[in-house]
């Protein structure tokens, strides 16, 4: 890693400990760990789940909301805002490298995305000892890479848009209508294929698992309910196609790669575009 980079992600990361939403939505995760233990979800149980590995699965499923809204909104008008602010124009005038500065400014977002998820982790394994709760090591590990790989999914989808947009205002727009799409209306879409017969059951689980937030709520699942049965006929479509371990696999790397790959295109497009 180059100077120049590590002075654009340490730029990056100064900038985001300085604004509202990063403190906001630091107190917010750390918050709904709080509210989890005082309401004493790690003592109850239900269908056998307990323990903090019953706190987890609804931290994770809390997160599947939250999580990418946050990304999208704090994070999408990061390149458009600087071409508005000159910013951008004025950066470039230093020996700074448009690579440089694309990821570098990606690098340092994802490091303050990060930071309050792994914060609020944290805590719940330390409460969680404390307390005397069950530690299940594996589900707490695999849980931590899932959060990470949601996090870089929407991170390309963001800087992605971010290098398309030409307004912040669009870029707002876009970033709520994609949220949107992936959270609920493609569930809707595939609900109503189904019950009217238009399409074959297998074309439309396919399409749902090319959902990443489908891809994530599943692999979340997984560990606690191997068998899938909360996922009716679609568990033996995923069970039978993929297997439980390759899933899990599929359910870390999909994301994160989607993500990487629309962060690339964002380059690409960051390249090619008038950048003043």
């Amino acid at each position: 890693m180059n100077q120049t980079l590590r002075l654009i992600i340490r730029t990056d990361l100064r900038e985001s400990m300085r604004s509202k939403w990063f403190w906001f939505y630091s107190f917010v995760f750390c918050s709904l760990m709080a509210v989890f233990f005082a309401s004493g979800v790690t003592e109850s149980r239900v269908q056998g789940f307990s323990g903090l590995g019953r706190l987890l699965l609804l931290f994770i499923q809390t997160c599947i909301v939250i999580l990418p809204i946050f990304i999208l909104i704090t994070t999408v008008r990061t390149i458009v805002s600087d071409r508005d602010s000159n910013v951008l124009e004025y950066l470039l005038s230093f020996p700074v490298s448009l690579k440089d500065y694309y990821f570098g400014r990606l690098i340092g977002r994802f490091i303050a995305v990060t930071m309050p998820i792994l914060l609020s982790l944290a805590l719940a394994l330390v409460f969680g000892i404390i307390s005397g709760a069950d530690t299940p090591w594996l589900i707490f590990i695999y849980y931590t890479l899932l959060m990470i790989s949601l996090i870089i999914n929407f991170l390309g989808f963001s800087f992605f848009i971010s290098s398309c947009a030409k307004t912040q205002e669009s870029a707002l727009g876009i970033a709520f209508f994609v949220w949107l799409f992936l959270l609920a209306f493609i569930d809707i879409l595939l609900i109503g294929a189904l019950s009217s017969g238009l399409s074959e059951p297998n074309i439309v689980f396919s399409i749902a698992l090319a959902n990443p937030l489908q891809v994530f709520r599943t692999g979340a699942v997984l560990l606690f309910d191997p068998e899938l049965t909360v996922m009716g006929v679609a568990a033996y479509f995923i069970l039978d196609s993929f297997g439980k371990t390759f899933f899990a696999f599929y359910a870390l790397l999909y994301p994160a790669l989607l993500g990487g790959i629309f962060a690339l295109l964002g380059f690409i497009i960051f390249k090619r575009k008038d950048l003043v």
